[in-house]
């Protein structure tokens, strides 16, 4: 059986593993190649973490992918920069937060490893943090951060390796009914196969614009790399965890291959066009970063950006996942909708999308095109 993946990120590349795994003759095909900068799954770093209030789901299928990212990483990372930092991951609340409790019994029913932390603990630990306003912290020590562009493209690497094709073309989908035999490349090549998987991230609308263009939006975000003081170590992985402020909408990873600390902007941008879309820094980005900087790391206030990138959140109405079987095509399978969540959870994604190619699993009703509508209400973090 010959399967096409569209898209080379994190989701379509774990599915074409799945898939290869599984027996199948996968060909992978990306416009602009894995991981490049233009991708959901481009930047340098992505955090890792299982907490996700009373959605076991997301915590269950956030840990089964810790295990395939470490055991992938342990397979093939040698003699290459680590890419995975156990550096864990700090959750921020303030007062008594319902969300945040439900985190900690959630985590702990799956025997995952969660501490709560009240302010003197925090005080103790991380001192240049400032934590006076926290009501409740917890702080998963097996979790951290993934070196998001690398991780990628090791993987995607280890593909072609076992024998999966990687193709760099844009994809056009011939108007068809009931069942795709090929897709179109933009060159004029055909590439035909059995089943295809579009798992293209923020291009999934533009792919299948009738029935995504609301259903997914993309949304311009920004993240910022400030520069530590010279000599001061106290901001990168062995002093400072990759955290997640909740109520200020921040979240950010320490100082990781002296890259600078990274501080990105949880919020909802404009929306945005992932191939032609500005990605230049904005001024307003910079000011609402560094006033979180000054109120929760003042010792880093006056740091110099040392870098930055603009990618994008494919959001779904909720932030869930959207994986399903196309409505009008048997042979064809939707994976998207990361909704800025979802790099972490692209193995177990793989693994449901190829038991659905392969008729092994139903699809998850949450995450089924029919669960989805327009109107944003965002309820997954």
């Amino acid at each position: 059986m010959h399967i096409v993946v569209i898209g080379a990120g994190a989701f379509g590349a774990w599915t074409a593993h799945h898939l290869q795994r599984a027996g199948a003759r996968v060909t992978l095909v990306d416009a602009y190649g894995p991981a490049n900068a233009r991708a959901s799954s481009g930047d340098e770093s992505r955090i890792i973490r299982c907490g996700y209030g009373a959605d076991a789901i997301y915590s269950q299928w956030a840990r089964d992918s810790l295990g395939q990212w470490r055991a992938l990483f342990e397979r093939i990372g040698h003699g290459q920069a680590p890419l995975l930092h156990a550096c864990g991951v700090l959750w921020l609340a303030a007062g008594e937060d319902a969300y945040t409790h439900a985190t900690s019994e959630t985590l702990r029913s799956l025997g995952h490893p969660v501490a709560a932390l009240d302010r003197d603990a925090l005080r103790a630990r991380f001192p240049h943090i400032e934590t006076a306003d926290i009501g409740i912290a917890l702080f998963e020590s097996d979790c951290g951060v993934l070196m998001a562009r690398r991780a990628i493209q090791t993987l995607v690497r280890d593909l072609q390796t076992c024998g999966v094709r990687l193709l760099q073309e844009r994809v056009v989908v011939p108007w068809v009914e009931e069942r795709l035999t090929r897709v179109r490349t933009a060159s004029g090549a055909d590439i035909e196969g059995d089943a295809f998987v579009f798992a293209c991230g923020p291009w999934l609308p533009k792919v299948f614009p009738e029935l995504l263009a609301e259903r997914i939006r993309p949304t311009r975000q920004v993240v910022i790399y400030f520069g530590p003081p010279p000599g001061d170590d106290r901001f990168g992985p062995a002093g400072t965890p990759a955290w997640v402020d909740f109520a200020a909408g921040i979240y950010g990873v320490p100082d990781l291959e002296h890259r600078g600390l990274k501080v990105g902007i949880d919020r909802h941008g404009e929306r945005f066009d992932p191939d032609t879309g500005d990605r230049v820094l904005d001024a307003a980005s910079v000011d609402v970063a560094r006033a979180w900087l000054r109120r929760r790391m003042p010792a880093m206030a006056d740091a110099p950006v040392a870098e930055s990138r603009v990618c994008q959140y494919e959001n779904t109405d909720t932030g869930d996942f959207l994986i399903d079987r196309h409505p009008s095509l048997e042979n064809v399978w939707i994976a998207g909708g990361g909704s800025g969540h979802g790099f972490k959870h692209a193995p177990a994604v793989g693994a449901h999308v190829a038991a659905l190619v392969a008729g092994e699993r139903r699809p998850e009703p949450r995450f089924a095109l029919a669960s989805h509508g327009t109107d944003a209400r965002r309820s997954v973090f």
